[in-house]
C-alpha cells in the first residue's frame, strides 16, 4: 500500500500520521509498515535539539497505526466519518535503541487475538534489522 491507500485507513493527518508504506499484509494475521524518519520532524526540535531522538510513545503510535490498517483489511472496512478505531491498551513496552533522523522503521504487527471488538497485537519496531522497540496493544473498532 501506497502513503495514498494508507490515507484511505487512518483518519490521522501531518503531523500524526506515521506509516508511509505497507510493505505487506495477510489477512487476519500479520502487516509490515514502514515509517521514514527525517530531521524535519516536528517533535525533533523540543526532543531534543542538540541530540534529536524520536519519541519512544510515537514509535508505539505508530505500531497502533499499523495495527489499525491490518485489522481493518482484515475486517474489509475502509473506515468512514462514523466509525473510529481506538487504541485502548498497552503493555510490554520496550525500547532497545535509539531510533534518529535517517532511520527507516520497519513495524511488524500480528493479531495475537480477537474478541468481542478487541484485538491484541504482537509489535515490534526494527532499524537495520535492530529491535528498536517491542510492545503488546489493544485496539478497538467502533464502526456504523
Amino acid at each position: 500500500m501506497d502513503i495514498n491507500e494508507v490515507r484511505k485507513y487512518l483518519p490521522h493527518r501531518y503531523p500524526f500520521l506515521l506509516i508511509d508504506r505497507v510493505l505487506d499484509y495477510t489477512k487476519d494475521q500479520s502487516l509490515t509498515a514502514i515509517k521514514n524518519v527525517t530531521i524535519n520532524e516536528p517533535f525533533f526540535p523540543g526532543h531534543f535539539p542538540y541530540n534529536p531522538v524520536m519519541p519512544g510513545v510515537l514509535i508505539v503510535e505508530a505500531m497502533a497505526q499499523a495495527c489499525a490498517i491490518l485489522s481493518l483489511k482484515s475486517l474489509d472496512k475502509v473506515p468512514n466519518e462514523a466509525s473510529i478505531y481506538y487504541f485502548v491498551g498497552i503493555d510490554n513496552a520496550r525500547f532497545k535503541r535509539p531510533v534518529l533522523p535517517g532511520d527507516q522503521i520497519i513495524f511488524k504487527v500480528e493479531i495475537t487475538r480477537r474478541m468481542k471488538g478487541i484485538w491484541r497485537f504482537a509489535g515490534n519496531a526494527y532499524v537495520d534489522e535492530e529491535l528498536a522497540a517491542t510492545a503488546e496493544l489493544m485496539c478497538a473498532y467502533k464502526g456504523i
